[in-house]
């Protein structure tokens, strides 16, 4: 999954629920499902998420929404193989860049 995102230092929650096309309740859900989601807050309390939450929640979403794992099952893969899960998502994602930004230069010419 690609997500358009303007780069930024901090995103707010409804930035990124819509980038990732879903409720703003289902990234709170998230954020307190996996604990290695956790967005720093600012003096109102409002959910600051950067980057490297944003590539978490990616992780998260490819696992749940696009493979079909329960949040259980998303739990289980991350606790048993994290690093061939985790570098494989990232792969797929920089691969998906790079088809969205060639079919740009393709639209282009």
């Amino acid at each position: 999954m690609h997500i358009e995102l303007p780069k930024k230092r901090y995103y707010k929650i409804g930035e990124v629920a819509k980038a990732f096309g879903v409720p703003i309740s289902m990234i709170r859900y998230w954020e307190q499902e996996f604990d290695m989601i956790k967005p720093k807050k600012n003096s109102k309390g409002d959910r600051m998420f950067t980057e490297v939450d944003i590539d978490k929640l990616k992780i998260v979403y490819h696992l749940a929404k696009e493979q079909g794992y329960s949040l259980e099952g998303v739990r289980k893969k991350l606790r048993e193989q994290p690093k061939k899960t985790v570098t494989r998502i990232t792969t797929i994602n920089r691969l998906e860049a790079i088809k969205t930004e060639l079919l740009k230069i393709k639209n282009q010419l």
